[in-house]
């Protein structure tokens, strides 16, 4: 086996948190490489997730505004159709850019990529390719995969993962989505836009588990309104797949008699798992938790000196910007920096239209934790952007601590609530209060007056409601 010359880090895998890792790393000076078994770089995300799956949610998007919203506005379109492998194209083209993207910006920064499995086979060492590289510091940022799920086998034809939604040969007719989080609604809003009949199969008895309840179940009316049908506290107990389909066999969560459900296409999405097999972790004493997860300290140290974690193979959201942060934070920390993410200000956003936007603690997370607050709303209804847009589902709500009036929580249900979470993300980045939000002058007429009359709210005084 080769020896390699010494590095001063080794990232292995090359996903958001993983690359952004890497060129902050070199950008402050330090010898660094990356480790990837893929042939392309940029992870799960940006090849098989986030990238791909909002590239066909936006196709259909506008696929379904051309059928059924654009004569509403006075716009006129005959004969629309749907070109399924253009549409495909274009999201393959996007993830290209992308990931090529990834690579220029590695030979800009002067990242090596050492391409292959890597394996960790002592505390400085990392074997890629029958090679062993050395290095001061290691850090694991290898990502999750698909969570299975007992009896229903995923074969990526008739039962499909996250990542064969988004390669169908053709629209399904009826397509079951097992699981209400943001994985299924948002590939199952997909399908269902481009002609599919859409089944929501969920063992809770709401969608979006972790969001907040009023959200939820808001969201949940707005789908069904869509077409989407759920079938909530039920869960799924086997799977048979023959030429013309899959049985599902279902009963309710709770106890009671089995029945089928019958679908030609069905999509697992009940989670994901941390990937931290094959790394060589536990040989070198690099401790998990109860869920395989890498535990970790304040500072993302594993417990062997020199190694180090982040983002989905640690404790926490399974979010990319989420680890891009700790990637960032990683490298300055090695750097002799200071490193730090603010875990409460970590927005999450729901892609399906329209969006789900939300950042710091939910009504229930609230409650159960004693904390006295105040809640301001405000609906899209009464925003008069979202009614030139004919966008008027949904609503901000702000939530802020009763006696400070510092912002707590803020729950987005609308067009672009992604874009306008951003604002929010920031002011409890800063501590703000929802007085700032509401004395912060907005631009008329933008979808974000929302947040400032929901913050008002929070005070009773709106002014458009």
């Amino acid at each position: 086996m080769a020896d390699a010359s010494p590095y001063d880090v080794i990232v292995i895998g090359s996903g958001p948190g993983g690359y952004v890792c890497a060129i902050r790393c070199a950008q402050l000076g330090l010898k660094t490489a990356c480790v990837e078994k893929r042939e392309t770089l940029g992870g799960t995300c940006l090849n098989i997730g986030c990238i791909p799956s909002k590239a066909m949610l936006q196709a259909s998007e506008k696929y379904e505004e051309a059928r059924h919203g654009l004569a509403a506005m006075g716009v006129k379109v005959d004969g629309v159709s749907l070109d399924l492998p253009a549409l495909m194209a274009h999201k393959d083209s996007v993830v290209k850019s992308n990931t090529t993207g990834i690579e220029y910006l590695f030979k800009k920064n002067k990242v090596d990529w050492l391409k292959g499995l890597g394996t960790i086979t002592a505390p400085d060492t990392v074997e890629v390719a029958g090679t062993a590289h050395r290095t001061k510091a290691i850090v694991v940022a290898t990502g999750s995969d698909v969570m299975p799920l007992p009896g229903v086998a995923i074969d990526e034809q008739r039962i499909v993962s996250s990542t064969g939604a988004l390669s169908l040969p053709a629209v399904p007719e009826h397509m079951v989505v097992i699981g209400g989080g943001y994985i299924g609604l948002e590939m199952g809003s997909v399908w269902a836009r481009l002609g599919a009949k859409v089944t929501v199969v969920e063992f809770l008895d709401f969608i979006l588990p972790g969001m907040d309840r009023e959200v939820g179940k808001q969201m949940q009316r707005i789908l069904a309104k869509q077409g989407l049908a759920f079938r909530l506290g039920t869960k799924v107990t086997g799977a048979a797949t023959t030429e013309a389909g899959v049985t599902l066999t279902v009963e309710p969560a709770q106890g009671g008699a089995a029945e089928t459900l019958e679908a030609d296409t069905v999509l697992v999405s009940i989670g994901r798992r941390p990937h931290t097999e094959g790394l060589g972790l536990e040989a070198v004493g690099v401790a998990l938790d109860d869920r395989k997860r890498i535990r970790t300290d304040g500072h993302w140290r594993t417990t062997v000196p020199g190694i180090y974690a982040i983002g989905d193979v640690i404790a926490g959201p399974m979010l990319a910007h989420k680890a891009e942060e700790e990637g960032v934070a990683v490298a300055e920390l090695l750097a002799g920096q200071s490193g730090h993410v603010n875990y409460d200000a970590i927005p999450g956003v729901v892609y399906t239209f329209p969006e789900v936007a939300t950042v710091g603690k939910t009504e229930e997370q609230l409650k159960d934790e004693g904390v006295a607050y105040r809640t301001g709303k405000f609906p899209f209804t009464a925003n008069g952007r979202a009614r030139a847009m004919n966008a008027t589902d949904g609503f901000v709500k702000v939530l802020a601590d009763a006696r400070t009036d510092r912002v707590l929580g803020v729950h987005i249900l609308g067009a672009e609530a992604g874009t306008m979470i951003a604002e929010c993300a920031m002011a409890m980045e800063f501590g703000a209060s929802a007085e700032d939000i509401a004395r912060t002058c907005h631009a008329h007429p933008t979808l974000n007056e929302a947040v400032k009359e929901a913050a008002l709210a929070v005070d009773g005084r709106p002014l458009h409601i």
